[in-house]
């Protein structure tokens, strides 16, 4: 593992008020392992053997039944997944595969329950980091149930203007595949509902979106804290896409 690794991911909030004393043993059990773009990293129903933590790349988290997949999450530095299989010494409920070339360092579940058991302030990191990923599934199926696709993208494209400092413009942070899965929607359906919108105050131009009329774009997403969040604090990975970290 590379020396300026150990700071990183004892910054995470999942790892920052633990011991001294178990964070160095935590560690010394892991590993740092580099991956190629398109790898399959685990796959639903394996018995969850690590708790991985993304140090460069990205990684998608996808479900799929009955011939049918779907996108639940995109995972980038300095994120982890997936803690409630680890914890509950339980087979993983999705798969991954990393979306480009990824340095992942692997915690074994084992050590992982150890310290649960004998850390309190790490036992506390942990609830509350399943509480913010509980909470987030339940806000993206909100959305999925009660939203028409047009307000899931509206409400999807707003949110991530608000976060990057209500940006008028700015590049989508996941190809456009991952997103029209992530909402729900096939790629087809995502194009032409993309079209629609430019009547409401948004337009793209290429992975760029252009918000036109944000007083438009908000009355057709119709904001909504219990759906869209946030809480006072996010979690290192839950069930959404990675933010926009920037734009012009």
């Amino acid at each position: 593992m590379r020396p300026h690794e150990l700071p990183e991911i004892r910054h995470l909030p999942l790892f920052r008020d633990m011991l001294q004393a178990n964070f160095e043993a935590l560690m010394h059990g892991a590993y740092a392992q580099a991956f190629p773009a398109g790898l399959e990293l685990m796959r639903q129903g394996d018995p969850a053997d690590f708790l991985h933590v993304v140090m460069e790349g990205a990684v998608e988290l996808y479900a799929h039944w009955g011939g049918r997949e779907c996108t639940m999450a995109v995972v980038r530095p300095v994120g982890t997944f997936i803690l409630a299989a680890c914890i509950k010494d339980a087979p993983y409920l999705m798969s991954a595969r990393t979306l480009e070339r990824s340095r992942i360092i692997l915690l074994p579940s084992s050590d992982l329950r150890a310290v649960f058991r004998r850390d309190t302030e790490f036992a506390v990191s942990v609830i509350h980091e399943l509480a913010g990923c509980y909470r987030s599934v339940v806000r993206h199926a909100k959305g999925l149930k009660l939203r028409t696709s047009r307000e899931r993208i509206a409400s999807y494209l707003l949110r991530q203007s608000a976060l990057a400092g209500n940006l008028a413009s700015y590049g989508l942070p996941v190809e456009k595949r991952l997103l029209a899965s992530y909402l729900g929607m096939t790629p087809e359906n995502l194009s032409r509902t993309l079209k629609t919108l430019e009547a409401d105050g948004v337009k793209l131009d290429g992975t760029r979106v252009i918000i036109t009329d944000r007083a438009k774009l908000s009355a057709l997403a119709q904001p909504d804290r219990l759906i869209d969040g946030p809480d006072s604090e996010t979690p290192s990975a839950g069930a959404s896409l990675p933010r926009v970290q920037g734009g012009d």
